[in-house]
């Protein structure tokens, strides 16, 4: 097959089609929705910030907690930032 006719064959398919995006039916289902989502993402952000404290040298909890570091603080926002922006963009 010449490289010409491949190329165009790959064109004539059709594009990978994706499913509609879920949305509630009703306004109760919406905010039971909402809720179930928001508690997922409190979870995977407290999890996160479990996971990162255990892979970093010390007790990041304790640092911030007991011993009031700023630049441990804000380190671990700054993680929790970055999970939450992971989760959002994975529930929508």
């Amino acid at each position: 097959m010449p490289p010409l006719a491949a190329f165009t064959s790959l064109l004539a398919q059709a594009p990978p089609t994706h499913s509609a995006p879920w949305h509630a039916e009703s306004f109760e289902m919406a905010i039971v929705a909402t809720f179930v989502f928001g508690l997922v993402g409190i979870i995977m952000a407290i999890a996160g910030f479990k996971v990162f404290d255990l892979v970093t040298p010390g007790n990041l909890q304790k640092e911030i907690l007991e011993k009031q570091n700023i630049a441990a603080a804000i380190i671990a926002g700054a993680v929790i930032i970055g999970v939450c922006i992971i989760v959002a963009a994975a529930i929508l």
